[in-house]
Parts: structure tokens; C-alpha cells; sequence
């Protein structure tokens, strides 16, 4: 088993508009989440939100304190939520044992001891995603499925956007410090992920695309909605998108994307929203 990390620093505005590709999907994209045993994991400045992810294939996996966290335990000051976009998992959180399907989450709160990952079929291994921040309060942990989340259905075929949002680890679902996670399913034909763009200056965001079909790809939108840059992805790829910009992406199919968000609010509906006549 290896834990590997990178740490990001925040970029301001005013220089983003100065990055080339390749400097734009250094400090945003984050690739190579999913591998075989291991734990990778980015922490950004934005928010101190970690991003990661694990596959227990012939392993368990325990999920520590890394040094960047200055702590004994990965969550001694943190919360977290995981998400199974794999197949069925276990998690053990400080010996209770929680079965994890396929798009089903657990939000872990803060003082968790240990917290150790494993697959329940090494032929078919769970990918547990995970974000994590700071928080100041330790609520209990909670295993989410799909049927305790909060349904919202928006956009249509028309516009090509209509989707499902999967609410899971939101304050109407599960207690939570900062951290909220959830998960939105495009319906056949749509490919817009979230129309109209928009951002929220009180809080950022990351998105993890999934179910994305190894030879079609996804472009994300980010940036100043007057100036705005793109990142192309492949599936199980997270981008990082700072409280300055907006996030909104089109696939070249259908696809599934996480969001989650920390910040100083938990109101969902918190953002400024830009028309695409608006957009340059």
C-alpha cells in the first residue's frame, strides 16, 4: 500500500488568466486518483479541502494522517465523506463496520480514530472518492444510500441538461461542519452538467467525473465568467475549482459527476448564476 499526496496552493484570479494549458491543468486537474492499493489524495488551499481516492483491491486500506495535517489521525480536526463509485466496499470506522454499494456515501466526523477500506470482491474492487475539510465539531458518522438522499430533478432535453441531483452528505441529509457531497446523473441525451454556469464566492467546489466511456471525454469550463478557460478530462478525474470561478462542463456522452463543496455556507442554493449569453 502506498499514500501519496501533492499540496496546491490558492491562484488568484488575475494570474489564472495567464496560464497556458498546461499550467491550467496542474494546479486544477487532478488525475490519477484510482489505482490499484493505493491512497492518492490532493490537498488544496482552497478551503483546505483534501480530494482522493482509494482502491482496496488485495489490501485493506488504512486511511492516515498525512504530514501536511500536523495531527495523530487523519481526522482528528476533519471531517469526511466517501463515496463507492465501484463495486460493494466495506468501511470500518473505529471498529463499526458499514457495507457500501455502488453510489451509496458515508460521512465520517471529526475525532474518528481509524478508518480502513476494503473491497468485498477483489475482482470488482470498490473506488471510494472522498473529500474531507476542517472542522471545528465532531457529528456522528452516517452511511447515506441513495434512498435517504434529497431528489432534486432540473433542466431538460430541451437544453440538454435535464439530470437528476442526489443530495447525500447536505445539511437536510446528515449533519455536517462544512462539507457537503452529492452526486448528479445526466439523462440520455443530455450532456450539460449544470446550465447556467455559476459560482459561489463563499465556498468552492470539486468535481469527480465518472461513468465516462474510455474513448469520449469531458470539458470543464472554470474561470471568470468574462474570461473563461476549459480543462479536458477522462473518467475518474477531479477538477478543483477555486470561489472565483465558475464550474460547468459538457461530455461528449453521458456521464456522472460529485460535487462537494466546503466553505462558510451550507445553503445549496447559494451562488450567482451567469446566462450562456452572459459567458465569454
Amino acid at each position: 500500500m502506498a499514500v501519496n499526496y501533492e499540496v496546491r496552493y490558492s491562484n488568484h484570479p488575475d494570474d489564472a488568466k495567464q496560464y497556458d494549458t498546461e499550467r491550467i491543468r496542474k494546479e486544477f486537474l487532478v488525475s490519477n486518483l484510482m489505482s490499484a492499493d493505493d491512497i492518492n489524495m490532493v490537498y488544496t488551499m482552497n478551503d483546505r479541502l483534501i480530494v482522493g481516492g482509494a482502491v482496496p483491491v488485495k489490501e485493506t486500506l488504512s486511511l492516515e494522517t498525512i504530514d501536511p495535517l500536523k495531527s495523530v489521525h487523519f481526522c482528528d480536526r476533519r471531517e469526511l465523506g466517501i463515496i463507492n463509485v465501484g463495486g460493494t466496499g466495506t468501511i470500518t470506522v473505529d471498529k463499526k463496520e458499514y457495507v457500501i454499494q455502488t453510489k451509496e456515501a458515508i460521512y465520517i466526523g471529526a475525532g474518528t480514530e481509524e478508518i480502513l477500506l476494503k473491497s468485498n470482491d477483489a475482482s470488482h474492487p470498490a473506488h471510494f472518492y472522498f473529500n474531507s475539510a476542517p472542522a471545528h465539531k465532531s457529528f456522528p458518522t452516517k452511511h447515506v444510500t441513495l434512498a435517504d438522499a434529497e431528489v432534486v430533478e432540473l433542466g431538460s432535453l430541451k437544453t440538454s441538461n435535464a439530470r437528476k441531483i442526489n443530495k447525500l452528505l447536505v445539511n437536510s441529509v446528515v449533519e455536517t461542519c462544512q462539507l457537503q457531497m452529492g452526486m448528479t446523473e445526466l439523462k440520455e441525451g443530455s450532456v450539460w452538467n449544470t446550465m447556467p454556469a455559476h459560482l459561489h464566492s463563499r465556498r468552492m467546489e470539486a468535481y469527480f467525473y465518472f461513468e465516462v466511456p474510455e474513448d469520449q471525454a469531458i470539458c470543464h469550463f472554470m474561470g471568470d465568467p468574462k474570461e473563461t478557460r476549459h480543462i479536458w478530462l477522462k473518467n475518474e478525474e477531479a477538477v478543483i475549482s477555486p470561489p472565483w470561478s465558475i464550474h460547468s462542463a459538457s461530455g461528449t456522452s453521458n456521464y456522472i459527476f460529485i460535487w462537494g463543496m466546503a466553505g462558510e455556507n451550507l445553503d445549496y442554493g447559494d451562488m450567482d448564476s451567469f446566462g450562456p449569453a452572459e459567458l465569454r
